[in-house]
């Protein structure tokens, strides 16, 4: 494509895929389900990460939002996506304490052993014996 005589032909260099690729992993930070919604919805991949391989789910669960982590499950989000630390959204979640989002991403098909460390490791290693029972395990 050529836009004020310049040539770009990897849209992922082009400013405004950019600039909105930010608007999403800030609606995702902040739990903004209705924008996370509305633009997979119009064709935004659900599994969209960043450049340290953080989606969407990673971003909405760490942070602590469920409604957000729901939206995206719904519309297919891969529940047990690694960044590229080997980190799930489950076990991010688990790390945060944040039960309802775990409970989301259990609802959604995650896998408590998933990853590295799993989400059952994260709640040993912190003595979450709550979460613990999510997943089975005696605590």
């Amino acid at each position: 494509m050529c836009e004020a005589g310049r040539v770009t032909t990897d849209p992922a260099q082009d400013p405004d895929v950019q600039e909105l690729a930010t608007k999403l992993f800030n609606a995702a930070r902040s739990g903004d389900s209705a924008t996370l919604a509305a633009y997979v919805d119009a064709g935004v991949p659900v599994n969209l990460s960043n450049e340290k391989g953080d989606s969407l789910l990673m971003l909405a669960a760490y942070h602590g939002h469920a409604g957000a982590v729901q939206a995206l499950l719904e519309r297919g989000a891969d529940a047990d996506r690694p960044n590229d630390r080997g980190q799930t959204p489950i076990a991010g979640a688990t790390f945060k304490g944040e039960v309802e989002v775990v409970r989301a991403l259990l609802d959604g098909g995650a896998d408590p052993y998933a990853g590295q460390p799993s989400a059952v490791d994260t709640a040993r290693m912190f003595g979450r014996d709550d979460l613990l029972s999510l997943f089975g395990q005696g605590g």
